[in-house]
């Protein structure tokens, strides 16, 4: 029994394999989840030169958003469910509830390029009827235009 035990040795490294197949696991888990942690609604802002909004001051008020997707639903960043459409009521109930806590909250319209202007029009007048005394609307920086290479002509 003793020379079972001498020929036997303790084996000093350790198994890897195990924690490669969770690391595995693990990366596959959060390479699905991550595109869904992503909050908000897909729109496509049009393109514009504006000033943007000083970063003091948002720091010190969030804005409140409305957006108006493709089909020309409605969202707010503010609530249990920020990625799905809200009724009229229910945005003007909420932004009369934040403009009364805070009345200097900016209020910004997101709304998708191919949306119509009635519907963007829509959404500022009930942001106007809950309180909002300005509306600012959101837009991607306008993009820089390549120069032309080649002579001029005179």
């Amino acid at each position: 029994m003793a020379d079972t035990l001498r020929r036997r040795r303790l084996m000093g490294e350790i198994n890897v394999v195990p924690y490669i197949d969770v690391m595995l696991v693990l990366l596959i888990v959060f390479m699905i989840t991550a595109p869904l942690l992503t909050q908000g609604v897909k729109v496509e802002l049009p393109q514009a030169s504006a000033d943007p909004i000083d970063e003091e001051f948002l720091q010190k008020h969030e804005p409140l958003v409305i957006t108006v997707d493709r089909a020309g639903d409605l969202y707010i960043n503010m609530g249990r469910a920020p990625d799905q459409p809200a009724s009229e009521s229910a945005i003007s109930t909420r932004v009369a509830a934040v403009l009364r806590r805070d009345p200097r909250t900016p209020v910004l319209v997101r709304a998708d390029t191919t949306v119509a202007y009635g519907q963007v029009v829509r959404a500022m007048v009930l942001l106007q009827h809950a309180g909002a005394a300005k509306v600012g609307l959101l837009t991607d920086p306008q993009k820089p235009r390549p120069r032309a290479t080649g002579a001029k002509a005179t």
